[in-house]
């Protein structure tokens, strides 16, 4: 799966890689990858209908 997210590190949105949809604690859903640049984790968080 591929989606827009913010790089902390790099400080730019970019499309991350490897990226998988997960649950937190609370029940929200998020997609989590890696930074294609600098490999840092990317975390964004899902509306419902995209969480699909």
């Amino acid at each position: 799966m591929e989606f827009e997210a913010y790089c902390v590190k790099c400080k730019e949105k970019k499309i991350a890689k490897d990226g998988t949809i997960k649950e937190t604690t609370n029940g929200r859903k998020m997609a989590q990858g890696v930074c294609p640049t600098c490999g840092t984790k990317m975390t964004r968080f899902l509306k419902k209908d995209e969480a699909k």
